[in-house]
Parts: structure tokens; sequence; C-alpha cells
């Protein structure tokens, strides 16, 4: 089960952009490492909710439709006309997906999702999705996951207990809402450095370096 921004796609710094520019109007000035250090694992609600409170700012209901609305058609002008994946991405999953079903479980949306795995031609490769828009709890909670593991269950026709997957994630947040959920976890140092994602049973430097021995030496205990 795939994490999806920062994971499969080199899409924060657009994210990053995309929130500073959107939130300005209302008098917010948000920097880069507020982003990284307190931002990044909300999903589009969360985040400018978040932003705003700290900021001193309240939002109301339409506001904050607005600034989301607002924000998912900058990031499709932002990602118009070129690829945001991680250099190995589109490799890995397809060696992933030759040996075991595949899930994303994300706080993007499912629209960014989407439109970067068909420019990619990597839809076909994921029996299922969970994206922001699926559940009431975005990531630290458990919620995506659990839903990941129930949509992939019957996407393959069977049960999967959690214990028989594996997250694969590149923040803290990610991380604990994968072992919230029962799965083993993988940490990609791709936003954070691989001391910043403790707790992850393996970690490996980029995406690229996962591979079917990567995998399975989780599940040989």
């Amino acid at each position: 089960m795939f994490d999806f921004d920062g994971v499969i796609a080199d899409s924060e710094p657009l994210h990053f952009r995309a929130f500073r520019d959107v939130i300005a109007p209302l008098g917010v000035t948000l920097t880069e490492r507020d982003y990284y250090d307190r931002y990044l694992g909300f999903d589009d609600v969360k985040g400018f909710e978040a932003m705003a409170a700290d900021a001193g700012r309240v939002l109301t209901k339409d506001g904050l439709a607005s600034l989301v609305a607002n924000k998912a058609a900058l990031m499709e002008t932002l990602e118009r006309d070129e690829s945001i994946l991680f250099p190995g991405a589109a490799e890995a999953i397809a060696r992933a997906a030759a040996a075991y079903p595949l899930a994303i479980a994300s706080g993007a949306r499912r629209d960014e999702i989407v439109r970067t795995l068909e420019r990619a031609d990597l839809s076909r490769h994921f029996k299922a999705i969970v994206s922001a828009d699926d559940t009431p709890r975005s990531k630290p909670a458990p919620d995506p996951y659990v839903l990941a593991v129930d949509r992939l269950s019957t996407a393959v026709g069977q049960r999967i207990e959690p214990g028989e997957c594996v997250a694969i994630e590149d923040s803290l947040w990610g991380l604990e809402s994968a072992r919230a959920a029962g799965l083993r976890t993988i940490g990609v140092a791709h936003t954070y450095n691989s001391s910043g994602l403790d707790g992850a049973d393996l970690t490996i430097r980029s995406i690229n370096d996962l591979d079917l021995r990567t995998l399975s030496s989780l599940f040989s205990e």
C-alpha cells in the first residue's frame, strides 16, 4: 500500500506553493519550513484549517470550500505538461504489481491521484485507492489504511489482514497511521532523512530501492 505525495509523486513542493499562494490573500504567510514541519501530513481541509487557526483567522464553511477549490485548480495548473513522479517510481510500482495486489492510501485528492497515475499509465497497477475524500479522519488516524485494507480485500475477492500488508510512507504521520491500522511499514527518505522516519520497520533511500526482496524481507520472520 503506497502513500502518494512524497512517495510516488514528487508533489510536496507544488503543494507548498499552492497552499502558500491560495492562503496569502487572507494575510497568512506560509513559509516552506512551517509547511514541512507542521502541515505536510494534513489533507487540504485540515491543512487550511490548521494554518488559519495558527494565524488567528476564522474560516467560514464557504471560505474553506473556496480555498480547497482554488488550491485544486492551482495544483492542476502546476502539474500540467510535466511528470511529477519520483525517479524510479513507475518501475518500482510495476515490479511490486507483478507479485502483489497494490493499493493507495493517501491524503491527496482523488482527482490529483488519478490524474497523475493516468498520465504515467500506472492506474492499471492499483486495485484500490483511498483518498482524502473517503474517510472522515485523515492520517495520522488509522482510517485511510483500515479502509484501504477493506477495499483491497474486496478487489481480490478474499479477506486480507492488516498484518499481511506493508505501507510505504515518507512521513511520521503516515507511518503512525499505518502502524495504528496494524500494517508493517517501509519509510522512504524522500521528504525527510532516515533519522526522521523513526518507527518504520525498514527504511530505504528512495522509491527506486523498493524491490521484491525488500518487500518479502518484512515477512520472512
